[in-house]
């Protein structure tokens, strides 16, 4: 597997209040796993720890073999830099950066923005934006921010995207435009992907879905159809 999470605990405050209650499951290459439930079910939480964002208060988190609370800040960085991608509700563009420009952004943390041009481009060009590479965040649509925003999370070829509610500041057209790229890139690239969402229709997209209930897993439904 390529992700296994044991006996998962999250808390915050004094006195701790926890939200993750013991989870255990994994994930494996190529999967690609939906996390849905109520708001205030702890979804995001979940995958900010999955995802390296967070550190759990109890149990582990092991990515191809590695435990992330176990690395240096330097090595972390590195490993996220160069592994994952993450999608957010608010795309994050930088303002004063173009559409290409943002695309690229990952790739100077590594020196390799000039060799990655082409693979930016061509990017924007398959989620049919490339007309948009020279125009500013503020001379987008909502639903083209964010597309961009998924073309920079894939721009280092990472082998993981966290995506966190990633439709939700769209219409249901954009919102299903989106949801189709991530399922594109998982099925044609091998990325593996998880994606919170309060949608029952886009939980439904991933092969498997996990329901959360006030930190607990309620239920794991596994989508055969998917595909067919």
């Amino acid at each position: 597997m390529a992700i296994t999470i044991y006996n998962l605990v999250k808390e915050f405050g004094d006195p701790p209040t926890r939200i993750i209650h013991g989870l255990s499951f994994a994930i494996g290459d190529g999967d690609f796993l939906s996390i849905s439930g109520r708001s205030g079910s702890g979804k995001s939480t979940l995958l900010y720890l999955i995802s390296t964002l967070d550190k759990p208060t109890q149990g582990s988190i092991v990515i191809d073999g590695m435990d992330p609370a176990e690395m240096s800040v330097e090595a972390l960085h590195h490993f996220r830099n160069t592994n994952i991608g993450f999608v957010f509700q608010f795309h994050y563009l930088l303002p004063e950066l173009t559409a290409l420009e943002n695309v690229i952004l990952p790739a100077r943390n590594t020196g390799q923005h000039e060799a990655m041009h082409e693979d930016a481009l061509t990017l924007l060009g398959e989620f049919g934006i490339e007309d948009k590479q020279n125009h500013l965040p503020s001379q987008m649509s909502g639903g083209e921010q964010q597309r961009v925003a998924i073309a920079r999370a894939l721009i280092m070829k990472p082998k993981y995207i966290f995506a966190d509610e990633p439709t939700g500041n769209l219409d249901s057209v954009n919102g299903r435009i989106v949801m189709d790229l991530l399922t594109r890139v998982n099925r044609e690239r091998g990325t593996t992907l998880v994606v919170v969402t309060h949608e029952p229709e886009y939980a439904k997209m991933a092969e498997r879905e996990i329901f959360l209930v006030d930190g607990y897993i309620d239920q794991v439904t596994e989508n055969t159809t998917v595909g067919a």
